[in-house]
């Protein structure tokens, strides 16, 4: 049972950090920013319910807002994610992501996660520093306060992304199908160079009704996750590139996040619009 608990438990945290998911080459993501509007503004949040086989298992939230009020501000995207029902009954969890990124060039600038599940209390703040090429990871143990503060460095390329930000720039994409896409992530440690498949047009029904998406598979199984399995991601077949649905393919049973509501309040137009 406990193997089957800590998979579960890895993959609902995986799935919270994603819901929420390029080289080192001339940067396509300013490009994407610089030729037409952001499909996503400050005072969007998405809402997810999450099951685990045939168990609610819990929610999961991104909000979008911006850091200030003029249009060169970071966007901030507040991410939580709580655990409920059956699984909570296994393992709580109850956590918060703050990630910032460029909106000119949709590059993560850092992100910060208090992090609660179960006897496993962490706060962590990555920092990426462009200019020195780095990832700057500080991470406090809260269970054991005498412990000094782990720090580590790694290198990054030009512009990376965070498990929070890289939805959001795949919102920024003209999908083709069968043209793959190559996106650099990193959670703090090495960057990996994540692809996606993009693979086919569907209709996918959801609570928001039956839309035409693309089918995406992030290859994050034994890179960024290390375990067995597959990860699909149905985006809106739309200006808004709305993540409709994510599911994982793991050994322990399907876990999917789906989109059951969008709000939106008007902050300001985005830089796109400028």
């Amino acid at each position: 049972m406990s193997v089957h608990v800590n998979s579960m438990r890895y993959s609902v945290l995986k799935l919270a950090w994603l819901t929420l998911g390029v080289s080192a080459l001339a940067n396509p993501l300013t490009l994407i920013a610089q030729e037409k509007a952001l499909p996503f503004q400050p005072g969007e949040t998405l809402n997810y319910d999450v099951t685990w086989s045939v168990f609610h298992a819990g929610t999961v939230s991104a909000t979008l807002r911006s850091e200030g009020q003029g249009s060169k501000d970071d966007y901030i995207v507040t991410t939580t994610a709580h655990s409920q029902g059956f699984v909570s009954l296994l393992y709580n969890v109850q956590n918060e992501f703050r990630s910032f990124f460029n909106p000119r060039t949709l590059c993560s600038e850092r992100i910060s996660k208090k992090i609660a599940e179960g006897r496993r209390h962490k706060e962590t703040e990555i920092v990426f520093d462009s200019k020195r090429g780095l990832a700057i990871l500080d991470e406090r143990d809260l269970t054991k306060p005498n412990e000094p503060v782990k720090h580590a460095e790694s290198e990054i390329p030009n512009c990376v992304e965070d498990v929070v930000t890289a939805f959001y720039y795949l919102r920024g994409q003209d999908f083709q199908i069968g043209k793959p896409i190559h996106l650099p992530v990193n959670d703090g440690s090495k960057t990996d160079d994540v692809t996606l498949d993009v693979q086919a047009r569907e209709l996918v029904q959801t609570p928001l009704g039956n839309r035409p998406a693309i089918r995406v598979e992030p290859k994050v199984f034994s890179g960024l996750f290390q375990r067995k399995g597959r990860m699909l991601v149905w985006f809106s077949d739309d200006e808004q590139r709305l993540p409709l649905r994510i599911k994982f393919m793991i050994a322990v049973g399907p876990l999917m996040a789906t989109l059951n509501s969008v709000t939106r309040k008007a902050e300001k137009s985005s830089p796109g619009k400028q």
